[in-house]
């Protein structure tokens, strides 16, 4: 069997939080069926004198690289030379914030700025430049066509108040897991000359062994915490080793002011402890020679929370279409969300 065969096969059966729903539905018949907005959590600081233009732009049928390479065309830099905070789907409307690094004198005309299905929404000058991972949240507004059972349905989402695996979603691992083939190559000794695809697998090989984990996890666990887990305070990068697990810690997590975290493989010694250490170490064994690759490109190990919780869930139904409202925090994805729910199949014509 081949890497791609493989990890298709490793992603289509990661584990369920509630069992896998008989439901069905339908999404991203049309492009409006999928809006995501960033929400930065600040408002831009202006500075007349500033070299990066801030711009949030509403896209439609147009990935965030297309966009990025128009922005640098139009004003006559390199396409490296526009940041972005995150990277938005195509099949979507989506309003994202971008940054383009100009001389403090030059004077751009945005209003002019012209690509079929974008717009400048707003635009700002500011003294430093938008940076991966800036915004906060994304806004999800998400229309479920063809819903085979809406009662059923309801019921799942009420079910997912208390969390979702936080799974990193496919479309991390390429069109037919093709950045895990690119990855598999790397670390076999096939060299990447190109930075930015060489993070794009990198990040891809470390996402993919991060999912395994959490589905291993909650195979064997469920929501229970184990000795030795790694918390993290909600809505913070601050972590602690929560060993023994008693009441207090019972307590904070069921009031989610912490999570239990998953390893997110790199260098370093391993923070978990006791129990929960032992899980990983018998998990991440299986990836060991990707383990190593990624040790040796330098990637520091990090964690990140097993759980998902979308928070200000609304729900609206209209005949067999429910239409859900939710937010995330930056990272974390709405196909997560959607897989505990239904079945959910891309329209295509």
């Amino acid at each position: 069997m081949s890497v791609s065969e493989t990890a298709l096969q490793a992603i289509s059966s990661q584990a369920y939080a509630y069992g896998k729903p008989s439901i069905t539905a339908l999404y991203k018949q049309q492009p409006s069926d999928f809006k995501v907005n960033e929400v930065l959590g600040f408002e831009p600081e202006p500075d007349e004198k500033g070299q990066h233009h801030w711009l949030y732009i509403e896209k439609t049928q147009l990935n965030t690289e297309q966009v990025a390479r128009a922005l640098a065309q139009f004003v006559g830099i390199q396409a490296r030379q526009v940041s972005f905070s995150g990277m938005k789907d195509r099949q979507a409307v989506t309003q994202q914030w971008f940054s383009v690094e100009l001389p403090a004198t030059q004077v751009v005309h945005w209003n002019e700025f012209a690509l079929t299905g974008a717009r400048i929404v707003q635009a700002v000058k500011c003294n430093r430049k938008l940076r991966r991972g800036t915004h906060k949240w994304n806004e999800f507004e998400i229309r479920l066509r063809e819903v085979s059972d809406i009662p059923a349905l309801l019921k799942r989402i009420e079910a997912i108040a208390v969390g979702v695996p936080n799974y990193f979603g496919e479309q991390r691992f390429g069109h037919h897991g093709s950045n895990l083939v690119k990855a598999d190559g790397l670390f076999s000794g096939r060299r990447i000359k190109d930075r930015g695809l060489r993070g794009i697998v990198l990040s891809a090989a470390r996402s993919f062994i991060f999912n395994q984990y959490v589905s291993a996890r909650i195979q064997a666990f469920g929501h229970q915490p184990l000795a030795g887990d790694v918390m993290q305070l909600t809505g913070s990068h601050s972590y602690f080793v929560a060993n023994p697990i008693d009441a207090r810690v019972i307590s904070r997590l069921a009031e989610r002011d912490i999570e239990i975290t998953g390893p997110m493989v790199g260098r370093g010694r391993p923070v978990a402890e006791a129990e929960a250490l032992a899980f990983e170490q018998a998990q991440v064994t299986e990836y060991s020679a990707w383990v190593e690759g990624l040790e040796r490109a330098g990637l520091e190990q990090s964690r990140r929370a097993i759980w998902l919780h979308p928070e200000q869930l609304h729900v609206a139904v209209e005949d067999t279409t429910v239409v859900l409202t939710f937010r995330l925090g930056t990272g974390s994805f709405a196909t997560s969300v959607l897989r505990e729910i239904a079945q959910v199949r891309e329209y295509t014509e």
